[in-house]
């Protein structure tokens, strides 16, 4: 069911969003008298599943969900319809208007996914506010995982700033150390400055980590599995483990290790139970486990909400578009430098379909849509032939010397702009695969 739901949402998303890129670039063309034929949402081969025709333009829905599109009359495009372009131009048609013009159609779908990311952020910032977990809060420190504490990091440390700049938002504290390419971390231990240097091999361990550093908790049981060894030990919702065989063990980094040390075993445990110590015996699963659910962070630690009213929404919701969308553009840096190794992070479907919850969630769907639409943005406009940037490269040759570019040059660069993008798709969904298998 959660790949349903997760499937579901990444459908929703993205037809939202190809249907407000493809109606920038309808809408300016019916501004400037071009005909568009088509109106798609997914491409349609061979057959569609839905199509209405009303006036001139064509509207359906195809049945391979790898995007849309508007067909424009005399425009050279992703269609090929060459022997369109080989009649005499009509007035009706894209290649005859002023390139000026021809320039606005053409941005006006990246400007559209752009504008409408800004408008999400700020309606999602009016309705819930903006829920985070401050750094400071974080009262046990961190729980470092084997990445981390290669680094030099321990379980309670605290994090007070990375390259001395403060972290406010402890879930972007991974973020900036890839984007920023951090050297140093500054931390509290015992109650003593300290400093931690990153190698730069830190870069590409982290692109491939999920989890870098948690919020450090108390071993508090939330939920007890049905016929697991704690329910037949008599552990209720609400104790907290504190000890094991006489071993002092009050947070969960070191309770967990302790007992994958005592598989199979039956262990004394030390609880806290409505402020009282007791002492129980469990037996240990072969797994490592005593089939308990933990009570998440949100139980011990104090996170903080930004409320917004409709107005003040607008440049909060415009200041974190802009700043998510210059973030993205760091990784492209990233992704040019082979010791980085970020194209091994670069993924398809999967990956994409992967960063929505498993359960339906209106808040999360809404700023994934808003970073997808940001995401969909930047990929179109960058110089491509195929691609919108592609068209706006050419165009603004076009409008500096005054000299256009022939169509059977147009034609090789699309097809050259195709193979690119096919290239790119094959092995971003190629690293999905990969990754299953690992």
């Amino acid at each position: 069911m959660e790949i349903l739901i997760k499937i579901l949402q990444l459908v929703l998303s993205l037809s939202i969003l190809v249907i407000a890129h493809e109606f920038g670039h309808f809408g300016i063309a019916k501004l400037f008298k071009i005909r568009v034929e088509k109106f798609y949402l997914f491409f349609d081969p061979w057959f569609s599943l839905f199509k209405y025709k009303k006036g001139e333009t064509e509207y359906g829905v195809g049945w391979l969900p790898l995007g849309g599109y508007v067909k424009i009359s005399g425009m050279i495009d992703e269609s090929m319809d060459m022997e369109q372009m080989a009649q005499p131009a009509q007035p009706w048609e894209f290649r005859s208007k002023p390139a000026w013009q021809r320039f606005l159609v053409m941005v006006a779908g990246v400007a559209v996914n752009f504008f409408l990311a800004l408008f999400i952020y700020s309606m999602v910032l009016f309705a819930w506010g903006d829920r985070y977990l401050p750094t400071s809060s974080l009262k046990y420190g961190i729980s470092c995982d084997s990445l981390a504490l290669s680094t030099g990091l321990q379980n309670g440390d605290k994090i007070l700033s990375v390259d001395g700049r403060p972290i406010e938002d402890f879930s972007k504290l991974s973020l900036e150390i890839i984007l920023n390419e951090a050297k140093t971390i500054q931390i509290e231990r015992d109650g003593a400055a300290s400093e931690i240097h990153l190698k730069p091999e830190i870069i590409p361990a982290l692109l491939n980590k999920s989890v870098f550093v948690e919020p450090r908790i108390p071993f508090v049981v939330g939920e007890i599995q049905e016929g697991s060894e704690a329910a037949k030990a008599g552990l209720k919702p609400g104790d907290q483990v504190i000890g094991i065989n006489g071993e002092s063990a009050e947070f969960a980094d070191i309770i967990t290790p302790l007992l994958m040390s005592h598989k199979g075993d039956t262990v004394r445990l030390t609880l806290l139970r409505n402020n009282e110590s007791i002492q129980l015996n469990s037996k240990v699963s072969d797994a490592g486990k005593l089939g308990v659910l933990l009570k998440n962070y949100t139980h011990f630690l104090e996170s903080k909400t930004l409320k917004y009213g409709f107005f003040a929404s607008f440049p909060a919701g415009i200041e974190k578009g802009i700043r998510i969308a210059k973030d993205y553009l760091k990784q492209f840096k990233l992704l040019v430098r082979p010791e980085t190794k970020a194209y091994e992070s670069m993924g398809g479907f999967i990956t994409i379909g992967n960063i929505f919850p498993g359960v339906w969630n209106w808040q999360a769907f809404w700023n994934l849509t808003a970073f997808l639409s940001i995401i969909l943005a930047i990929m179109n406009i960058l110089p491509i032939p195929a691609l919108d940037g592609g068209h706006i490269m050419f165009l603004t040759y076009e409008i500096i010397t005054g000299r256009k570019p022939s169509d059977k040059f147009m034609e090789y660069a699309q097809m050259a702009g195709l193979a690119i993008l096919f290239a790119l798709l094959i092995f971003a969904n190629g690293n999905d695969i990969i990754k299953l298998f690992r």
